[in-house]
């Protein structure tokens, strides 16, 4: 994970280091929390297809599982019009 780097007739000493981030999709979410229902509000328009949307939304919330309440999701119905999401999820939580 060291490495000597030749730069300008100077040796630089480095050390290689994991980043993990896609600053591709970065966008602020608005929620309001009912039992097994989400409302997402306030979603940007992206340049990628509703259906991409619908599975970075599943993801996110499906992953949040274990830090914030998350869990298995039943469905995302998704508007793009309107810039609102509702995430279903299987068991209340």
């Amino acid at each position: 994970s060291k490495h000597c780097v030749q730069l300008d007739n100077r040796t630089a000493n480095v050390t290689v280091k994991t980043l993990e981030f896609d600053m591709r999709l970065q966008f602020e979410l608005h929620v309001t929390v009912s039992g097994k229902k989400i409302n997402v509000s306030e979603i940007p328009e992206l340049s990628i297809p509703e259906e991409g949307v619908r599975d970075k939304l599943e993801l996110h919330f499906y992953k949040t599982e274990q830090a914030a309440g998350g869990g298995e999701i039943k469905n995302v119905t998704y508007n793009k019009g309107s810039g609102r999401a509702v995430i279903t999820f299987l068991t209340p939580g």
